[in-house]
């Protein structure tokens, strides 16, 4: 089913959205696809266009996960999971593959405190056998939107206001009050695990569905889970906001410092394994990078170890000018049918076109350990060259020709559809709420709670409007009734959270209709 119309009265009291030629766009919120679970198509020009301009925003500077810092180590295979992939850098037990790391703030820029409440970038170069694969993860399993189309949207929205150059919690509000799915991520975020006490105690996820491709051709859906050895450690709205006035680069030192000192922290790679067919019936949909995989439905497996023992000789030629692609993936890992993983293939290389030049693989910390035959040629900053061998394929003079039984497999089998820009197709138990709930009610204790709400209003009542103040209760209240009256009374709106109050109930039928839009 295609994307439902949306109301008359909307469209009278809104400007309609147009590329940067003023041609009305078909979608704000949903991509191209072939039918629900397909491809998103390159010639959705629009959706291409957006990511294009937003990855040229800043000169030099990342547009998002500005601010970072690094370090290199390995990771060592610890389980055999042969029956899964077909992987190499996971083809024995004691199998060690060098690594490069990268952790981040997300909405920050370059000179922005490390505590900040945010989430954490966290990305992994492995310079396996068989080329670099690249996974490029957060800190948190899910993210605030499910369709790379609105990536760029959430991200202005966590950024600064055009006329004052100012961040804005009212901004940041609107946008997660308007987008029902953010609910899960955003009560993480506005946990206490959205202000970890240190990189080192905090865990890493791939966040994504994948797929592992074993030796016999089986296709299995898979989420990457890194489990920090050292304990999950995390700081308290106020040790965040008193340590970025004590030290804005506390992240950055700790880690440096511990690696200097011989205390190399260490993480356990968990996967959770879902045979291929059993996603077709799941529940609901396991491509959702909104949602997690119940632990009690699969159960993860322990497969390696990351450990850091190597910081970077010169931070800039390592840490800045790193470039990291979801798009690198190795034979025996694959891609699977989530929306945004799919335009973050395109985009993040697409960035670091522009950012770092069009020959970044080439600098040292890019470049794969593995011989290069590529018929990609000259541009700024060319290091490797081709000398006389042929530039174009097919030829007759010995040049490199591809093998597909050696590529990455990239796809599966989908049913034809109709072209069109379409929501995820519904399973039995997908909502927008329900897993936020199950965290607030299941997983937090009574002080995570607590914080939790203490977080919310501080920050929602921090110069956001009346009218987004009540969507923010009305959000809440549908993650949970308790939470969203003990929102209401936090943000001095008591009476906000009954279905009496006009305000409130106009307030909860947008929030409902959001959600149910699809």
């Amino acid at each position: 089913m295609t994307e439902p119309n949306l109301s008359t009265s909307s469209h009278d009291r809104h400007p309609v959205t147009t590329t940067d030629s003023g041609i009305p766009a078909a979608s704000d919120e949903y991509s191209l696809t072939v039918g629900p679970s397909g491809p998103t198509v390159l010639h959705d020009h629009y959706v291409v266009q957006k990511m294009q301009h937003f990855n040229r925003e800043r000169v030099p500077e990342r547009v998002v996960h500005a601010k970072g810092t690094g370090a290199h180590g390995f990771f060592e295979v610890t389980e055999d999971v042969t029956e899964f992939t077909k992987a190499s850098f996971l083809a024995h037990i004691g199998k060690r593959t060098p690594v490069f790391a990268r952790f981040s703030t997300v909405a920050g820029e370059q000179g922005f405190p490390d505590t900040v409440r945010d989430p954490r970038g966290f990305a992994l170069k492995l310079y396996t056998d068989e080329g670099n694969y690249d996974l490029v993860g957060n800190n948190t399993p899910i993210f605030f939107v499910r369709d790379a189309t609105k990536f760029q949207d959430f991200i202005h929205s966590q950024k600064r206001l055009p006329d004052t150059g100012l961040r804005s919690n009212d901004m940041q509000w609107d946008f997660w009050t308007l987008s029902p799915e953010s609910a899960h991520q955003v009560a993480i975020l506005m946990s206490d695990r959205g202000t970890p006490r240190s990189l080192r105690t905090m865990n890493g996820y791939g966040s994504h569905t994948f797929s592992w491709i074993n030796a016999g051709g089986e296709r299995f859906w898979v989420k990457y889970h890194f489990k920090t050895v050292q304990g999950v450690e995390n700081f308290t709205d106020a040790e965040a906001k008193a340590m970025t006035a004590e030290d804005p680069d506390f992240h950055r030192r700790d880690l440096w410092e511990s690696i200097a000192g011989g205390e190399t922290p260490e993480w356990r790679l968990e996967m959770q394994v879902m045979p291929f067919e059993e996603a077709a019936d799941y529940r609901f949909n396991p491509f959702d990078l909104t949602k997690v995989w119940p632990h009690a439905d699969y159960p993860p497996i322990t497969v390696g170890r990351l450990v850091l023992d190597r910081n970077p000789a010169n931070f800039f030629a390592e840490v800045e000018q790193a470039g990291f692609s979801p798009a690198n993936l190795v034979p025996g890992v694959g891609l699977s049918p989530d929306k945004m993983l799919m335009g973050r293939i395109f985009s993040y290389h697409d960035t670091h076109l522009h950012r770092i030049g069009a020959n970044y693989e080439q600098l040292p910390i890019n470049a794969p350990k593995v011989e290069v035959n590529s018929y990609n040629k000259d541009g700024q900053m060319t290091y490797r060259h081709a000398g006389s061998q042929p530039v174009y394929a097919p030829n007759s003079h010995g040049g490199p020709q591809a093998d597909p039984l050696r590529a990455a497999d990239l796809g599966w089998t989908v049913a034809s559809g109709e072209l069109g820009r379409y929501a995820y197709e519904k399973h039995a138990e997908d909502d927008d709420f329900g897993q936020a709930g199950s965290l607030y009610r299941d997983v937090m204790d009574d002080t995570a709670r607590e914080h939790l709400v203490t977080n919310i209003v501080a920050h929602a009542g921090d110069r956001v409007a009346d009218e987004v103040q009540l969507r923010v209760i009305a959000y809440w209240a549908s993650v949970d009734p308790q939470l969203g009256a003990r929102v209401a009374v936090g943000l001095g709106k008591a009476n906000a959270s009954s279905s009496a109050d006009p305000s409130s109930a106009q307030a909860a039928e947008l929030v409902a209709a959001r959600a149910n839009r699809a």
